[in-house]
């Protein structure tokens, strides 16, 4: 069975139960009691063990199965939850993310069986710091319980069957007899029963007889145990282990025959005809096999090598959107409506209709209506809650307070906020660099933050929100706040500014040179920070999505670094303006208000034009000059001014000529270009076919 079409499901639901893992984790550190949640492990282990067994993943499949077996003893209550088993736990998850991603990057799980998680976990369910010797010393102990009476010991074996465990004695081989006993909580037996076969067979084992027989453990005709006796050149606790390692197989149970066992009793009075015996001997493992092949599991043989191989390529994931039905169900009566629409207007073109301009322009305005709310339909689909990005946060402020020894909490808000999914893939990153950069530069240590009337724990939030087309994201904690002093210091020592330069500095000025590459205030490289690199990919990796990053933060107090995004990438309202006779376009979401002017009320502050508007003092940006572009026109002394604004900050700029507003349809302008020149960040098609280049206000401003 080729299973690899079934992988992008499989890497989307792992992603899925594991994230699930991590924060029901969380719960239970804070809540040890906590029914509901062990439950909710459980379950997510359970799937987890299930899929990977499916797919034929079996180092995944072992851990998930020794967490599963934990988790069974705390829900009995066997076993508390306590610290140690939390950290053991995490790093079982970690493992299991990375056989995730080894899958998705290559098709294969890998080979790291990640013994020392597994020895932990075995220690932890048996009740000791010494796994090996325990689990090795557990056999024995069964062993010699008299109360449990070997079923395969009372098995009758048929004559040929004799025969052949006779012969394989005489030829130096080992027969060995095993009880199996399948986990009561296991849906499919007769599967696993023949995987525990397959398993066998894998380690040169050869099944002789079952008990009960193929055809009854195919029909699951059986209880929970069945019994097999093998012939096999590998010692009995290998071909134990083998059976073991199939999941939900609870033990194994049995011991080796000899040439004096009760159960060849039979044996010496068929000595004579010794052809005969011989040739049903042959008929009876042929039969043997026969019966066993069609059913030997095919899946978990191909399931090791199918997905490997299948491709070339590692499967292309996480381009995928769950969609309500019913938002499917819109989009497909706008397409309907289109669709009449479209009828319409080719009935118009055709010139068969007699109807007047009126007619046509309704059809026209009917037509509009119907592509904008195709437009916003679309849109809502392409929507995401940016709750997929926050969920992997928690755990990360966890490791890092254990990791820095400081004690802080992680407060987050607006998980359902939603925003376009290419948007949304994309922003991880840049707050995990702001999430960290609170936790290790941000937090004091414990007794400073006592010393200064603060709790011990430090607080770091994560608030995200939308505000018109625009959602806003605040990462910040109550830290210390932003020395701008010590900024400005760290920057004359490295050469990047005067001594001069850093005492006309104001503070925002300050608090922008950390965004620059390579800058760190850390005096250590460590494995969290230090090697300046975070903020500054926070601000290319924000500027790129067509956001922006602010900063405020209060010395003593604590930071809040503020990250605006626009809702979607694809298609936006912008207003359209004419420079010289080029045709521009500008974000309707970063325009604050459109004013006229005189040449009169611009003024010169340090040598650069600003108005004074309502008491604002706004620099002024000249698109013409910027952009290159000769004028065309005469300047008959009044200025058509767009104010733009980014964050806190305004800016007024000058075009010769408003057109109006229009939604636009945003095209990359490549690479080549997008290097060339920063302040055009995209292009847009026209209704006559003309292009209109983008201007990227952020870096105008």
């Amino acid at each position: 069975m080729d299973v690899s079409q079934y992988l992008e499901i499989f890497l989307d639901e792992t992603g899925e139960h594991l994230q699930n893992l991590s924060d029901q984790l969380m719960i239970l550190e804070s809540e040890p009691e906590n029914e509901d949640t062990i439950n909710e492990i459980f379950r997510a282990a359970h799937s987890l063990k299930g899929m990977a067994g499916t797919m034929g993943y079996k180092r995944m499949q072992n851990l998930t199965h020794d967490m599963e077996n934990v988790f069974s003893e705390i829900r009995n209550g066997k076993m508390k939850v306590t610290s140690h088993l939390i950290d053991i736990l995490f790093k079982a998850l970690d493992a299991l993310e990375e056989y995730k991603d080894n899958i998705q990057n290559t098709q294969d799980e890998g080979t790291n069986d990640n013994e020392p998680i597994i020895k932990a976990l075995q220690a932890i369910l048996n009740g000791t710091e010494e796994p090996d010797k325990e689990v090795k010393e557990a056999p024995k102990a069964e062993k010699e319980n008299p109360s449990a009476e070997a079923k395969w010991k009372s098995v009758s074996l048929q004559e040929a069957e004799q025969h052949v465990i006779s012969d394989a004695l005489v030829k130096g081989m080992h027969v060995y007899a095993f009880d199996v006993k399948v986990q009561e909580a296991c849906v499919l037996k007769a599967a696993r029963a023949f995987l525990v076969f397959k398993a066998i067979e894998e380690i040169g084992g050869e099944i002789i007889v079952s008990s009960p027989s193929v055809q009854d453990i195919e029909d699951e005709k059986f209880e929970f145990d069945f019994s097999v006796f093998v012939i096999c050149d590998a010692a009995f606790d290998d071909v134990k282990k083998a059976i073991l390692s199939v999941s939900e197989i609870e033990s194994a149970e049995g011991g080796e025959i000899d040439i004096e066992s009760p159960l060849l009793e039979n044996h010496e009075e068929d000595e004579e005809p010794e052809t005969p015996a011989k040739e049903e001997t042959e008929v009876a493992v042929k039969e043997a096999k026969a019966t066993k092949e069609p059913q030997a599991v095919q899946p978990q043989s191909e399931e090791n090598k199918a997905p490997k191989k299948a491709s070339g390529k590692a499967p292309v994931v996480n381009r995928t959107v769950r969609v309500d039905i019913e938002k499917l169900d819109v989009l497909m009566n706008l397409v309907s409506e289109l669709i009449i629409a479209k009828n319409s207007l080719v009935s118009f073109g055709s010139g068969d209709n007699q109807s007047t301009g009126s007619e046509f322009n309704e059809q026209i305005e009917y037509l509009e209506s119907v592509t904008t709310n195709l437009h916003e339909s679309v849109m809502k689909v392409r929507m995401v809650p940016i709750e997929s990005v926050l969920a992997k946060f928690p755990r990360m402020i966890r490791d890092l307070s254990k990791k820095l020894d400081k004690p802080m909490e992680l407060t987050m808000t607006g998980e359902e906020t939603e925003l376009d999914r290419t948007v949304v893939d994309e922003i991880g990153d840049p707050l995990m660099h702001l999430l960290r950069n609170s936790a290790d530069h941000g937090l004091e240590k414990a007794d400073v933050r006592r010393e200064r009337g603060k709790s011990p724990v430090g607080q770091v939030f994560l608030n995200a929100y939308q505000e018109g087309n625009n959602v806003i994201i605040d990462v910040g904690d109550d830290g210390n706040g932003i020395d701008t002093e010590a900024v400005k210091a760290k920057a004359v020592e490295k050469g990047q500014i005067t001594q001069e330069q850093a005492d006309a500095m104001s503070e925002k000025e300050a608090i922008d040179l950390l965004f620059g590459a390579g800058f760190s205030t850390a005096k250590v490289v460590s494995d969290v920070s230090g090697r300046g690199v975070g903020l500054d990919v926070v601000k290319s990796k924000i500027e790129a999505l067509g956001g922006d990053v602010t900063v405020k933060t209060k010395l003593g107090v604590g930071s809040t670094f503020s990250v605006r995004l626009p809702l979607t990438l694809a298609i936006i309202q912008a207003l359209m303006v004419v420079i010289g006779d080029e045709k521009y376009a500008i974000a309707l979401g970063s325009i604050d208000t459109i004013e006229s002017v005189t040449e009169e009320d611009i003024k010169y502050v340090e040598n650069k034009e600003v108005i004074n508007l309502r008491g604002i003092v706004i620099p002024i940006v000249r698109l013409d000059t910027i952009l290159n572009v000769e004028k065309t026109k005469e300047s008959d002394g009044n200025l058509i001014v767009v104010i733009v604004k980014k964050g806190d900050q305004l800016a007024g700029l000058v075009v010769d000529e408003l057109m109006g507003q229009q939604e636009i349809v945003i095209k990359s302008l490549g690479k080549y270009i997008s290097c060339a020149s920063r302040i055009i960040s995209g292009a847009t098609i026209l209704g006559d076919g003309e292009v209109a280049l983008i201007l990227d206000t952020n870096v105008l401003i």
